[in-house]
């Protein structure tokens, strides 16, 4: 299901930047915009444009999942975890994972 809803943006933002122990002033001279800008996208739900965007993303490291699908139950860090694990098999126990997953989905 497609979710456009972004009014939480703005506190993942913040939530990210915070975790990162970055002011607003430092990410603002980071990905050049001005802190006033950051702090009307992070409080008053100003959305940023796809430059930007892609900017505060790629600077904060965090997933564009975190922010087009926030009421995931998962964390980054366990997507991540799950990922490099999955680099390490083979074709066959990713074919096994799979239908693991699958079946393991259609069951709620």
């Amino acid at each position: 299901m497609m979710h456009n809803n972004l009014d939480s943006l703005g506190e993942i933002l913040k939530a990210a930047r915070k975790s990162k122990n970055l002011t607003r002033e430092q990410l603002a001279e980071r990905i050049n915009i001005s802190p006033r800008y950051l702090m009307s996208i992070e409080n008053e739900n100003k959305k940023p444009s796809y430059s930007v965007l892609f900017r505060l993303i790629r600077e904060l490291g965090i997933s564009a999942d975190a922010i087009f699908y926030p009421e995931g139950k998962h964390t980054n860090n366990e997507i991540n975890q799950i990922t490099r694990l999955l680099y390490q098999c083979d074709k066959r126990d990713l074919k096994v994972l799979s239908a693991t997953v699958k079946a393991l989905l259609e069951t709620k």
